[in-house]
């Protein structure tokens, strides 16, 4: 299911009779600008705080508290860790802040490029390149308005104060689309110095499959945006060069495992078959010629079902979709029951899903935070060990899984 699915969550207004004409508009009026003032335009003043919203949550492997650390964001997509401890977070609406916890401080970065925010478009993750201390590179994807249509686009630039500087455009994915749906996008670093983004398919299923597009698909690139020697179709004229994986239909969380180097990535399907695939590259995941799910309207199978030649199925799918967004794998001294564990933010059904995995196998699955915090849409790992979440919400905010102990 699209993220914006059945169980999206959007506001209704209940008609009700009034006595006078006057009073009904009146109301109506006040209603609708409650309404649009919770729609969220990313103009909010996001604070600092450290609010305790559950004392003790127990899990299968142990007991966590959960704590709101930072309130007043509108629908945050990515967050990132700087070195030194402080984060950043992107907001869809085009705003990217600075957060210092330790400081209680969070200020709002200037220099970002023009963002084409709509329906899922925007501004989407954030970054910070591995030798950040050297090179003081930060990374953002975003949708950008180009030839008369809109696109994912990967930039780079680095962080002087609260304004970012030295902006550079990478990637932009070709052709643009049209509407505001399946823009993707994850950012992961190789530990090769290259680095891959996730592109939806921009809700035109077709384009996962024809690979002179970059729509369905994940992108490598060095990280000056120019193309690796090695990539997997660099020597096939029929194939554009920048292709790392095709058949993704909208890819939204992107992982490398910490210990053995394999990307993890998932990807939400259309009415069902959500999937998570380990990557190989030049690896072709099948949309739409096979999926798990079946067609929005007609309740058959797509393509050619849930198999089809030469093409890599998932190691594990969800029917019904769960809508996965972000990504994380636990390795910390906070959570020891945890160590190993695949984490995934859920949207449509709301919580944080657990994965036990052995063998690059999923062999159990846990459901967290059922419905306590709304869309989850970022997960990552924290420098003290601790998991951090963002929820996809108009008035939203940064949460930490914290242990009890």
């Amino acid at each position: 299911m699209g993220e914006s699915g059945f169980g999206a969550g959007t506001g209704r207004l209940r008609a009700r009779p009034m006595v006078a004409g006057v009073t009904a508009v009146a109301l109506f009026f006040l209603a609708a600008c409650a309404l649009f003032a919770g729609s969220g335009d990313g103009s909010g003043s996001p604070a600092v705080i450290e609010r305790e919203l559950e004392a003790s949550i127990a899990s299968e492997e142990t007991e966590f508290r959960l704590v709101e650390v930072v309130s007043g964001l509108s629908r945050p997509w990515g967050l990132a860790f700087l070195p030194d401890g402080r984060a950043l977070v992107t907001e869809r609406a085009g705003s990217l802040y600075l957060i210092d916890l330790a400081a209680g401080e969070a200020s709002r970065v200037s220099g970002l490029p023009p963002v084409a925010a709509g329906g899922q478009g925007g501004l989407l993750d954030v970054a910070v390149d591995p030798s950040y201390d050297d090179t003081g590179w930060l990374y953002l994807t975003y949708s950008q308005a180009y030839d008369g249509g809109t696109g994912t686009t990967l930039s780079r630039a680095r962080l002087q104060g609260s304004s970012l500087t030295d902006l550079e455009e990478l990637f932009r994915m070709q052709p643009p689309g049209s509407g505001g749906r399946h823009f993707g996008s994850r950012i992961v670093f190789l530990p090769d110095d290259t680095i891959v983004i996730s592109i939806g398919d921009r809700g035109r299923q077709d384009r996962a499959q024809n690979f002179q597009d970059h729509a369905g698909s994940l992108v490598r690139l060095n990280r000056d945006g120019s193309i690796p020697p090695d990539n997997p179709f660099l020597d096939d004229p029929d194939v554009f060069d920048e292709l790392y994986t095709v058949g993704n239909r909208n890819p939204q969380g992107l992982v490398l495992h910490p210990e053995t180097g394999v990307l993890w990535q998932h990807e939400h399907g259309p009415r069902g078959g959500d999937e998570l695939n380990i990557i190989e590259a030049g690896n072709n995941y099948g949309w739409p010629e096979m999926s798990q799910g079946v067609d929005y309207r007609t309740g058959q199978p797509i393509g050619q079902g849930t198999e089809a030649p030469g093409m890599t199925q998932p190691i594990e799918h969800w029917t019904p979709a769960i809508a996965p967004s972000g990504m994380a794998f636990y390795f910390g001294e906070g959570f020891p029951g945890w160590q190993g564990n695949l984490f995934i933010g859920s949207l449509v059904d709301r919580h944080l899903l657990r994965l036990v995995i052995e063998d690059d196998r999923v062999i159990h699955q846990e459901r967290l935070l059922d419905g306590t915090l709304g869309r989850v849409r970022d997960v990552r790992l924290g420098p003290e060990g601790y998991l951090y979440l963002l929820t996809d919400e108009s008035d939203s905010g940064v949460y930490r899984l914290e242990p009890t102990q």
